[in-house]
C-alpha cells in the first residue's frame, strides 16, 4: 500500500513538473515571437491604423496612468504620420463602467478629430480587441500600442490571427504591481496560445466599420 501511495505521489509530481514546464515553455515562445516585431516609433513601418488597448478608467472618466501613457504613445505615433486612423479598444459592457469614451476624450483634447479615432466597445480581452480590429474595422497592418509586458502577447496573437503587426512600448514610468502583472501574464500568455490555435469568435462582432472611413460611426448613439 505504501509503496503504491509513493508511486502515486511521483507520477503526480512529475505531472506537475511537466506542466510547469510546458508552460514555461509557452510563455518564453510567445514573447520571442512577439519581440521580433517591436520596435522604436522611428523603425515601424506605416500601418492602416494605431490599436491602443484598453486599462482601467476612474469612475470619474479619468485614465489611469498605465492608460495615459498608451494614449500618449499612440497619439505621438499618429502626430508623426505612422497612421491615419486610431482604433480604442476596451471595455464598455456596462453602462457605468466606460473606458473607450474616455479614451477618445483624451486624444479629442490632443487635438485629434474624431472622425479619426474609431471606438471598440467590445474589447474585452487582447485577443478580442485584435480579432474585432481585423473583422469588424477590416485593419489588415496595424500597430499596437500598450506596455512591453503585455505588447509581446498582443503582437502574437495579431500574427497568429493574420494580420502584419507590429508593436510600440508606452512604457513611460515604473507601475505599481508590476511583479504581480508579471506573473499572471504568464497564465495569460498560456491562454492566448491555445485561443490563438483554436481561434473561437469574440463575445460580439456585428457589422463591419472600415477604418478607412469616419470614426464618428462608432460614437454612442443617443
Amino acid at each position: 500500500m505504501k509503496r503504491r501511495i509513493k508511486q502515486a505521489i511521483v507520477v503526480v509530481l512529475t505531472m506537475g513538473v511537466l506542466v510547469v514546464l510546458a508552460a514555461l515553455l509557452i510563455n518564453n515562445f510567445v514573447q520571442y515571437r512577439g519581440l521580433k516585431y517591436i520596435a522604436q516609433p522611428e523603425e515601424i513601418p506605416e500601418a492602416d491604423a494605431v490599436l491602443i488597448l484598453g486599462a482601467y478608467v476612474f469612475p470619474d472618466g479619468t485614465v489611469s496612468q498605465v492608460l495615459d501613457d498608451r494614449l500618449s504613445v499612440g497619439y505621438d505615433l499618429y502626430e508623426k504620420g505612422k497612421a491615419p486612423k486610431i482604433i480604442v479598444s476596451g471595455d464598455h459592457g456596462r453602462k457605468d463602467y466606460d473606458e473607450v469614451n474616455s479614451m477618445k476624450d483624451f486624444l479629442k483634447e490632443k487635438g485629434v478629430p474624431g472622425q479619426d479615432v474609431f471606438m471598440d466597445h467590445a474589447g474585452f480581452s487582447t485577443y478580442e480587441s485584435i480579432y474585432r480590429a481585423r473583422d469588424i474595422f477590416q485593419v489588415k497592418k496595424v500597430i499596437i500600442v500598450t506596455q512591453k509586458y503585455h505588447l509581446m502577447r498582443a503582437v502574437f496573437i495579431a500574427r497568429e490571427l493574420g494580420l502584419e503587426a507590429y508593436g510600440v512600448c508606452s512604457d513611460k514610468r515604473d507601475y505599481l504591481n508590476m511583479g504581480f502583472y508579471e506573473l499572471r501574464e504568464i497564465a495569460a500568455r498560456n491562454k492566448d496560445f491555445m485561443m490563438a490555435i483554436l481561434k473561437p469568435k469574440p463575445t460580439f462582432l456585428g457589422e463591419e466599420i472600415p477604418v478607412q472611413g469616419d470614426g464618428r460611426a462608432t460614437d454612442d448613439k443617443l
